[in-house]
């Protein structure tokens, strides 16, 4: 009896075995990789909402091994900044319609403001290093220049002056209908040679304005918000 109840709990156990071999239970999904799913998901659909159907496409990028899907266009997709590897990014579709002129604009206000970003940065990088013009040895730089506590009048008085050069100079800041591309401000007055370089040259050197434009205003946000948050020195930086 024994030796028949062995072999019967054997059998009992290959089936049980076989069972569980030929159907193995799902594997359960992380919490943590599900919410990203979600969230992934709700981007890409977001950013398809906004895609028109005609000259807009989604294509897939790789960046440091991640996928990113991406509107491009083809009316814009090789305009100068369209740079590697996002290429044409516009998850907005702001251009979605192919509005020459709202892109025109668009690009003008960013190179206007990458102009004034790198301005800013090479600024308060000057005057952090102790750069001073004659008689403004004593002048503070980063947010506390525009107060110049404790400072002469004719030092404080530099200011508003600042601020009077910058209003007087926006409006030869702008096109005036004589420009051929968004952000020439020469308006057929100046050349300095750039009318005789070739088309090719001529593309290279605004995608450099460009870039350097979009890095510069990201970094001199970045010095402003860790300047307020006073922790310029752990990033590199000398902390006013």
């Amino acid at each position: 009896r024994n030796h028949h109840a062995i072999y019967g709990a054997n059998i009992a156990a290959n089936r049980t075995l076989n069972v569980q071999t030929h159907h193995p239970s799902p594997p359960q999904s992380s919490p943590k990789l599900t919410m990203k799913s979600a969230i992934l998901a709700s981007l890409v659909a977001g950013a398809a909402a906004f895609a028109p159907s005609s000259s807009v496409s989604t294509k897939s990028t790789e960046l440091n091994g991640v996928f990113y899907n991406q509107i491009t266009s083809e009316k814009f997709g090789n305009d100068v900044g369209a740079t590697a590897p996002l290429g044409f990014f516009d998850p907005l579709g702001l251009v979605a319609n192919d509005d020459q002129e709202y892109f025109d604009h668009l690009r003008e206000v960013e190179v206007r403001h990458g102009r004034c970003a790198m301005l800013a940065v090479t600024g308060w990088l000057t005057t952090a290093a102790g750069v001073r013009l004659p008689g403004m040895e004593d002048a503070p730089f980063g947010f506390k220049a525009l107060l110049m506590e404790g400072l002469p009048s004719e030092v404080r008085g530099t200011v508003p002056l600042t601020l009077m050069s910058v209003f007087f100079l926006t409006p030869f800041m702008q096109d005036i209908g004589q420009s051929t591309f968004p952000g020439d401000y020469r308006n057929g007055a100046f050349d300095f040679g750039w009318d005789s370089q070739t088309t090719e040259w001529q593309e290279k050197k605004r995608a450099i304005e460009i870039n350097n434009g979009r890095a510069a205003q990201m970094g001199i946000l970045g010095i402003m918000v860790h300047e307020q948050l006073g922790n310029l020195n752990d990033i590199g930086l000398p902390q006013p």
